[in-house]
């Protein structure tokens, strides 16, 4: 009959359950050595296989590297050819391919772009923006300062008409880039055009149109007031960001020009003033010829230099 034994312990080195069978095996050392053996080579080989598997995955990362830029290479010449949707399909294969590509979202994110159209708001058009805006979202993720895709999604909100929205990544790249003059420029613009369709909502209904002077005649007291309360703040924040895009950029012949359009505003919550709206009139009148003069000598730098590749508001090749 088998001897059994009792559990002791851990710390006491017996078995759970242990026979004469037991200490008859344990005096064949040779068995185990065989099987000490056996679990050796296997041991020795486990290092190899790792290093196959990680060879083999790093090759096929090295592919899929080389089918993404092959894609993205693709999808730039079709964008460069006008192709946009055959560009998308190239870009999403690139980011399939090489998720970690940001350019390849960035280069999406702009085709993409191009099929929304300026001032449609369309459920269609909405949603193309949006799947445009939800690409350059992923690139900030990344990369949070990346002010191309800052200024691709400002854009998308300014074409569908989200003018707050617009505004507000507009300033998010002027956070980063402070010196940036088309971003000051464009708050400046969505400024002007907020505080231009508040002054068409009230001149309407009374049967006038904004006639660029203070609208003296149709502009009453009460009317007066309505203004100033809406349009004044657009006015002082427009006239700053305008006049801070000049600055940054000298011959900003655009921003000079959406001056004088500023000021024609400021001279309508100037109203009861008639000093300063005068003021107001007087200075539009100046930004607009500084705007055509500087604009003839932009394009005449134009004709006498080389030709090249130039940059949009958006960072996109023109």
């Amino acid at each position: 009959m088998m001897q059994q034994y009792l559990v002791i312990g851990r710390n006491a080195g017996l078995p759970t359950a242990s026979s004469d069978a037991d200490d008859t095996r344990r005096d064949r050392p040779g068995d185990d050595s065989k099987e000490k053996d056996k679990n050796m080579n296997r041991l020795a080989r486990l290092p190899v296989l790792a290093a196959v598997l990680v060879a083999m995955m790093a090759s096929t990362t090295g592919c899929n590297r080389l089918k993404a830029r092959d894609q993205l290479n693709k999808g730039v010449e079709a964008y460069k050819a006008g192709k946009y949707e055959e560009a998308i399909r190239h870009f999403q294969d690139a980011t399939k391919y090489d998720p970690s590509l940001p350019m390849a979202k960035s280069y999406l994110g702009t085709a993409l772009s191009m099929n929304v159209v300026p001032g449609l708001t369309t459920p269609d058009n909405l949603k193309t923006a949006q799947q445009a805006i939800d690409i350059y979202q992923s690139v900030l993720a990344t990369d949070p300062n990346d002010v191309n895709s800052m200024k691709g999604i400002a854009s998308l909100y300014y074409n569908t008409k989200k003018f707050d929205e617009a505004k507000d990544w507009q300033k998010k790249v002027l956070a980063v880039d402070p010196k940036d003059p088309e971003a000051a420029y464009t708050v400046g613009v969505i400024d002007w055009t907020k505080a231009h369709d508040n002054l068409l909502k009230i001149l309407n209904p009374l049967g006038a149109n904004d006639d660029g002077a203070g609208n003296v005649k149709v502009l009453t007291k009460k009317v007066c007031s309505q203004i100033q309360e809406e349009n004044g703040p657009l006015v002082e924040e427009g006239l700053k960001y305008l006049t801070t895009a000049i600055d940054n950029r000298p011959g900003y012949d655009d921003a000079m020009q959406y001056l004088n359009l500023t000021y024609r505003k400021k001279a309508d919550i100037d109203c009861g003033n008639e000093q300063a709206r005068k003021d107001d009139v007087a200075k539009a009148g100046e930004w607009t010829t500084k705007a055509m003069g500087t604009r003839k000598e932009n394009e005449a730098k134009k004709d006498k230099g080389p030709g090249g590749i130039t940059m949009d508001s958006n960072g996109q090749m023109k």
